[in-house]
């Protein structure tokens, strides 16, 4: 399975933010068997249980304490690290707690995002750049069928709103400021849900069975 990378990350610099986060977590593990030079930057990791903390990723890769909202720190790390490819994975990633902290989930969703293409922008060494979302930024319709990337965002809860909104913002990056030669080829991921190792946010349950 490594062989479908072709060596796209041997020896590179990548920074992700979210690192300490399940999916951001996971997503380092994989960086670092295919080559990567990894460094990350995130708070820290909520309990002794992540997936962070478990895997002693801290061993293995860079990490920087450091929130999202803090445009200078993310700034300053960017350019200390001058990674070559940026991963964006720092979010508020729950619905029932954008309904707790509405405020603080659209500062980290929405924000977090501005600040992240902030950085990339002004750090001459990123050569790619990639914002994960989720399925959950398209405006939910009820179809029996899968959305599509051209459909509309939207999303009724605030998780689902700022979603949509990260992804108006990477659209709106990539046509102001992204379009030209010589700057970083920009691209989104929407991820669905995820079931793994290490996921240990709130009220999430697994109920394992006998068929």
């Amino acid at each position: 399975m490594l062989d479908l990378f072709n060596n796209t990350y041997q020896n590179k610099k990548i920074l992700v933010t979210g690192d300490t986060g399940f999916k951001g977590s996971w997503m380092c593990i994989w960086l670092k068997e295919l080559g990567a030079d990894v460094y990350g930057y995130a708070l820290p990791p909520l309990t002794e249980k992540d997936n962070f903390k478990t895997t002693k990723l801290s061993d293995v890769i860079k990490h920087k304490d450091g929130d999202v909202r803090d445009k200078d720190q993310l700034m300053a790390y960017f350019n200390l690290v001058k990674p070559d490819i940026a991963f964006h994975l720092a979010a508020q990633p729950l619905v029932i707690e954008s309904y707790n902290n509405p405020h603080y989930n659209f500062e980290t969703n929405l924000m977090g995002t501005v600040n992240f293409f902030e950085a990339v922008r002004n750090c001459p060494s990123v050569k790619v750049a990639i914002n994960v979302t989720t399925d959950k930024c398209y405006q939910n319709n009820e179809w029996m069928w899968g959305y599509r990337e051209n459909d509309a965002m939207g999303g009724d809860d605030p998780y689902s709103a700022s979603k949509g909104c990260s992804e108006l913002i990477t659209n709106s990056y990539i046509k102001s400021f992204f379009t030209k030669d010589n700057t970083a080829h920009v691209a989104s991921g929407r991820a669905g849900n995820v079931i793994g190792g290490g996921d240990w946010a709130d009220k999430k349950i697994i109920v394992w069975g006998m068929l």
